[in-house]
């Protein structure tokens, strides 16, 4: 909208006038931008003035003025933005008449339903309230006149600014503090699914912030790329308040494709990565911004006393050798005076290992004339090169901020063109905390940590910053991931062997946590099928530390010591085989003591029989007993239904079940003859809470399988109360038959958003398949549920191809309902 088309709508100053006016601004065609945003600032501008300038007149009052603070006084007005306002008066009036005046030109705002953040003040007021207040002062950084006396706000500008100046010392750490404990509070935007696009580190608070800065002449942010994020940041959140009608900044899920949408990109995905890129500016700003106010205040406390003890002297910075051509000068790592990295081609990745392995930053200005001036590596790189990638990787947490610097100024990818792929690509699935890019740099700090465990650790750093490389490409990403990985590891140098290995790693890297929580480990196929896809104990050796660092580094929920130890219980058995030691299909194992007292006792009184026992715990991170689960063991006389009877009792006890075994065992009866008993042996844990008593579970169950208990209805209640998120629709669920799971049962694998009674339900389709469940392996990320079921025929035979995909079918219908 142009000028005079403002000038032209806001010719009515009424609250009707400019209420239309706005709208028509608001429905435009136009991309929103600095110029939609400039345009409805200069709206609002037009109509507060007016209404300034009457309620003026009508009270008499002089000497006053109305000052816009905050977003509406940087011009950077979104469509549900606050009114941020100031009654500046000179103290001249009765406070009558100022009150009279307030009330002129707050009531028509509020009476148009605009938020409005207002005081009345003077200048002595804002200044003693600023002095006060850390907020106030910054909002009042950002004064800008409005209508009336221009003078009066000129003053209070240059006094708020020149106590900000002088007072920078004391208020510039408590500004950093501010800023620190709402980015605790909020996290970092480059990294959440739904961010706060203002509050969470690197968004437009942190912007605000650097402003402020800047303001203090203490120090100035990184411009380059900065102005441009915050447009970014801004365009997204105009869109947001367009398409919600709310005064909101999170960008929630069910928003998103709206929004992309408006701003004329692909998808949801493409939206993410462009807010992800300006969080990752304004953050990388924000560190090195803080990092050089927090010198220079740290150098004007030091120097005036060192000034004294020398007689006055100056004292050069001292600069300590780290590697060839880097040295540490004042708490940074730069290069030396005789560095040259036109002519050092190693020397970008030999700063960034000495500053990861001194656990100090690489300064900005040292970066970026990396980025200017060095020469690109030869390919393949040379062994030096190879040699400090690894020493960076390996430096354990201080690898993140350096990484990071040299992402911001695009030398990452320029090392690895692969990476460009994986760069802020987001990670829909809620168990990750991080975006791919800096998933696989906290993979690689995790797997630091198991360095000593591997006689490689050289491929197992790099295959764990290259695991997930495949991702962004389509199809399975561990396929992909394969040949990239392949093509990188030559890259870099790597022999052919090692080249196969670390492809090797990348292709499985999920293989040992899938196997070793969806599949029978009983199973010779299992075990021999692993051994197959890994083919020697050195490259099973660095898969098994590669697994637990790659878990580590997605989330809380996608480790623990139960699924450490299913995988150490995994690897074991794959070493075996490795090691050339036969193994054989597996005998029937006979039932333990206890269980066959609880077969007796049920074949005796003709009903369930239960006993819960905590299993062994072990340490976990930080040395404290962990429990792997509680044991649950059920006996009763062999009938249809125990599966889906035993699921749904305990779905209604809040207990998840984490594995499940079910077998048959023959017992003789009192008149001689053999009578079938059901042994189900179940691994579980309470959702919370503590476990309830094995009495309640036993009724519980006897009235499941007498049919008095009506499971489904009462998993239909909870169901009903499950807590969703508005907007999220779950994909659908995917029921499929593994190819070679077993040579001794059929694998049926279920894949399905986890729900109260999902265990429940699916035994429920399984029993009117008629086929018997051997075992089943259960293993929950997130909301996402991934079951393995082994299910034989009535006579204990894998099922036929033919009847295996009938099955399937029936139990992804059953779970479609």
């Amino acid at each position: 909208m142009t000028s005079t088309e403002v000038t032209t709508e806001s010719e009515d100053s009424g609250p009707s006038g400019y209420a239309a006016a706005r709208l028509r601004l608001l429905q435009e065609k136009a991309q929103p931008g600095p110029p939609l945003r400039a345009a409805l600032a200069s709206l609002t501008d037009d109509w507060l003035t007016a209404l300034f300038t009457t309620a003026a007149e009508q009270t008499g009052v002089r000497g006053a003025a109305l000052v816009a603070v905050g977003g509406y006084g940087r011009g950077e007005l979104s469509p549900r933005s606050d009114l941020d306002l100031v009654l500046l008066h000179d103290g001249s009036a009765d406070a009558g008449a100022i009150a009279s005046l307030a009330d002129r030109i707050w009531y028509p705002v509020w009476d148009l339903g605009l938020a409005l953040d207002h005081s009345v003040r003077t200048p002595g007021e804002a200044r003693k309230t600023a002095a006060d207040d850390l907020k106030v002062q910054l909002g009042l950084l950002d004064a800008r006149h409005v209508g009336g006396d221009l003078g009066l706000v000129a003053a209070m500008r240059t006094t708020i600014l020149a106590d900000w100046r002088n007072q920078a010392p004391k208020r510039l750490p408590a500004l950093d503090e501010l800023c620190r404990e709402r980015a605790e509070r909020q996290g970092e935007l480059q990294f959440l699914l739904e961010p706060d696009l203002k509050e969470a580190r690197g968004g437009l608070r942190d912007a605000t912030a650097l402003r402020a800065v800047a303001a203090s002449w203490v120090a100035d942010a990184p411009r380059e790329g900065l102005a441009e994020a915050r447009r970014i940041l801004l365009d997204a959140r105009d869109v947001l308040h367009l398409t919600t009608g709310r005064a909101t900044d999170r960008l929630a899920l069910q928003e998103q494709d709206q929004v992309a949408t408006a701003l004329g990109l692909l998808d949801a995905d493409a939206l993410l990565r462009q807010v992800y890129e300006a969080a990752r500016t304004v953050s990388y700003a924000t560190d090195v911004t803080w990092r050089e106010v927090n010198r220079v205040l740290r150098a004007r406390s030091v120097r005036p006393r060192l000034r004294a003890m020398l007689g006055g002297g100056k004292t050069a910075a001292e600069r300590t050798p780290l590697a060839e051509g880097v040295v540490e000068a004042d708490g940074e790592v730069v290069l030396a005076r005789t560095a040259r990295p036109e002519h050092d081609a190693v020397l970008v990745l030999r700063a960034a290992a000495a500053a990861a392995q001194s656990e100090l930053p690489i300064s900005r200005h040292v970066v970026r004339r990396l980025a200017a001036a060095a020469r690109p590596l030869p390919v393949p790189w040379p062994a030096e090169a190879r040699e400090e990638l690894v020493t960076l990787l390996g430096a354990g947490e201080a690898t993140i901020p350096v990484w990071e610097a040299l992402e911001a100024e695009g030398l990452v990818t320029r090392l690895l063109p692969d990476w460009e792929r994986v760069h802020c690509r987001p990670q829909r699935n809620p168990v990750h905390t991080w975006t791919v890019d800096r998933h696989l740099v906290e993979a690689a700090v995790r797997a630091s940590s198991l360095t000593r465990r591997v006689g490689r650790p050289d491929l197992l750093l790099v295959a764990a910053l290259l695991h997930d490389i495949g991702k962004g490409w389509p199809g399975d990403h561990s396929v992909a991931g394969e040949v990239i990985a392949r093509d990188v590891a030559a890259r870099i140098g790597f022999d052919q062997h090692d080249v196969g290995v670390i492809a090797t790693l990348v292709r499985h890297h999920l293989l040992l946590v899938e196997t070793a929580t969806r599949r029978d480990l009983d199973d010779p196929a299992t075990v021999r099928s692993v051994a197959t896809a890994v083919g020697s104990g050195s490259t099973l050796e660095l898969l098994h530390a590669l697994t637990e660092a790659d878990a580590l580094a997605t989330g809380p929920a996608a480790w623990s010591t139960w699924r450490a130890s299913l995988v150490a219980d995994l690897v074991t058995r794959v070493a075996a085989v490795l090691a050339g030691e036969a193994t054989a299909d597996p005998e029937p194992v006979a039932p333990g003591a206890e269980q066959e007292r609880l077969a007796i006792e049920a074949l005796r009184t003709g009903e369930p029989v239960l006993a819960l026992h905590a299993q062994a715990e072990t340490p976990d991170e930080d040395g404290e007993p962990e429990p792997i689960g509680v044991e649950l063991l059920i006996a009763l006389p062999d009938r249809p239904g125990v599966l889906p009877a035993a699921a749904g009792v305990l779905a209604l006890h809040r207990l998840t079940v984490r594995a499940a075994d079910l077998r048959a065992v023959e017992l003789p009866t009192e008149l001689g003859e053999c009578a079938d008993v059901l042994l189900l042996s179940w691994r579980v844990a309470a959702e919370y809470g503590s476990l309830p008593q094995a009495a309640r579970l036993r009724a519980d169950l006897v009235r499941a399988l007498d049919g008095s208990l009506d499971i489904p209805a009462r998993l239909a209640e909870r169901e009903a109360t499950y807590p969703r998120r508005r907007g999220v629709k779950a994909p659908p669920p995917r029921v499929t038959v593994a190819a070679a799971g077993s040579r001794l049962a059929t694998v049926i694998e279920v894949r399905a958003q986890d729900a109260p009674g999902l265990l429940h339900r699916i035994g429920r389709a399984l029993e009117q398949s008629a086929v018997r469940v051997r075992s089943a392996h259960v293993s929950t990320l997130g909301a996402n549920a991934v079951d393995a079921f082994y299910v034989t025929d009535t006579d204990g035979e894998p099922l036929p191809e033919e009847t295996a995909a009938a099955v399937a079918k029936v139990v992804e219908a059953t779970l479609r309902e």
